[in-house]
């Protein structure tokens, strides 16, 4: 079984160019450590790999419980020149938010 990040946490999204910036924050400190040990940049560009050759680069903020992840080549070349619908990225931490996180029972509280 798995759980999702959005089971453990919320995420928000910028960008600045062609490099979307997402971090991931955990609800509780048990979330925290699950997180940690899971969402792998691997993990993360495996998710993405539809919109990016990467790379991507992960940051931990343990104090705030938080990890942030920049994503190059994520945004279609940047604001100015991406066709995409939403050209800032903002959606892109819903999508982190689907990520499955495996080895962890579904229902189990963290």
């Amino acid at each position: 079984m798995s759980i999702h990040v959005y089971d453990l946490a919320h995420a928000r999204a910028g960008d600045k160019g062609n490099t979307s910036n997402i971090s991931v924050t955990a609800y509780s400190d048990e979330g925290w450590q699950v997180l940690r040990r899971e969402l792998t940049p691997e993990r993360v560009l495996a998710h993405f790999r539809h919109l990016t050759p990467g790379p991507v680069r992960r940051y931990e903020l343990p104090q705030l419980r938080a990890l942030n992840f920049v994503i190059e080549n994520a945004l279609g070349g940047g604001v100015t020149r991406s066709l995409a619908i939403d050209p800032h990225g903002k959606s892109l931490s819903a999508l982190m938010l689907t990520i499955a996180l495996p080895g962890h029972n579904e229902g189990a509280a963290v």
